[in-house]
């Protein structure tokens, strides 16, 4: 979303970031980038630890930045739960050697720094005054809410907890899970059936006919209470090409999730090459996907997640951080990448993902204009 900026003083810009960001950071560093007097949103990363050298975080901030094409400007603000300090000639502001190699990164890449700002619990200063001091809080005047956007009083990571499930949903996803895996080993290869149960059977067999059919379905009707259906993805997700083929498949149509379900199952049997279209999906290149229709899916593989036993639950986990980073959410992708990790900690998507997310690299679509 490209937003004109006409905030007159620091503090009215302060007001806009939220709205901006869709959330109010915490402990953060949020970068707006700008065109002229127009941004397309803010960017943010977490405050990074203190054995971490500031001048190497600026050069991790500066490269997120510079993938926002046409960026000629940035306002830099930190959000910290640190206190400013008193010294005999005024005040210091927390973080003020990474705020000053972040701007300094900055200027010498040829981007002129439009605010520089500190957001503490006690109130706000202004990295760029030769004599900082701080303001209220309640100088911050509230930007109007932005349509679609919400409530933006909570913080990044507001949202991202799973939905709630209890004992019973998720034992009986379980076993659903261990029938469908009988039923499909003796679709697949013959010998002991394993489970006479007809449901199972009949999901195996539905799902293993035209399984980008059975996804595309699960946008238009989530599973909330099949556990058969549950377990189906959760069956799909812990296997990396069927997994990989369905959030491609969720990033374009159903026309596509064909054409990826193809070159995944072939590149599996025969070792050959997956085609560039379908990777430069899977790395946030390309068309712009349909935000509702990625926004369906996270709710599908959230919801998984919240019912899968500990053990399935890391295919779910991990679909739902690929999606959050392409939805351009990458403090959301982070809490499942995480999540996922601590169940598993050498998962390779898992790893990938949250090496990219350290990397503060974003989807090339989320940093295009509309």
């Amino acid at each position: 979303m490209t937003t004109i900026i006409k905030a007159t003083d620091p503090a009215e810009f302060l007001g806009l970031v939220p709205a901006l960001a869709g959330f109010t950071p915490r402990h953060s560093i949020v970068m707006l980038p700008f065109h002229g007097s127009r941004t397309q949103g803010a960017m943010r990363i977490d405050l990074p630890p203190s054995d971490v050298e500031p001048d190497d975080f600026a050069d991790v901030a500066l490269r997120a930045l510079l993938q926002v094409p046409d960026a000629d400007a940035v306002a830099v603000v930190i959000y910290t739960d640190e206190a400013a300090t008193q010294v005999p000639d005024g005040v210091l502001l927390p973080h003020l050697s990474l705020a000053e190699a972040v701007v300094d990164v900055c200027v010498h890449a040829g981007l002129r720094v439009v605010e520089a700002l500190c957001v503490t619990p006690d109130g706000w200063g202004d990295y760029l005054d030769d004599e900082p001091a701080m303001h209220a809080l309640d100088g911050i005047r509230q930007a109007p809410p932005v349509p679609g956007i919400g409530d933006v009083s909570g913080d990044q990571l507001a949202g991202a907890e799973l939905p709630p499930s209890d004992l019973v949903e998720r034992e009986r996803v379980g076993r659903a899970l261990r029938d469908l895996g009988e039923a499909i080993e003796h679709r697949m290869h013959g010998g002991a059936r394993g489970t006479d149960d007809p449901i199972a059977l009949m999901a195996a067999e539905v799902m293993l006919d035209d399984l980008p059919h059975f996804v595309e379905h699960l946008l238009d009707v989530p599973a909330d209470d099949d556990p058969y259906a549950c377990a189906a993805l959760l069956w799909c997700l812990s296997r990396p090409p069927l997994r990989d083929a369905i959030l491609v498949q969720w990033a374009t149509d159903l026309d596509f999730g064909y054409h990826a379900f193809d070159a995944q199952l072939a590149f599996s049997s025969e070792r050959r090459a997956v085609p560039d279209a379908i990777s430069e999906v899977f790395m946030g290149r390309g068309p712009r996907p349909d935000v509702d229709r990625l926004g369906c899916a996270l709710q599908v593989v959230r919801f998984a997640a919240a019912r899968a036993p500990r053990h399935a639950k890391v295919g779910a986990l991990t679909a739902a951080a690929w999606l959050s980073w392409a939805m351009g959410r990458s403090s959301h992708a982070g809490v499942y990448a995480d999540a996922a990790l601590r169940i598993d900690p050498g998962h390779s998507m898992a790893s990938l993902i949250s090496s990219i997310l350290a990397a503060a690299m974003l989807p090339e679509w989320a940093l295009r204009a509309r």
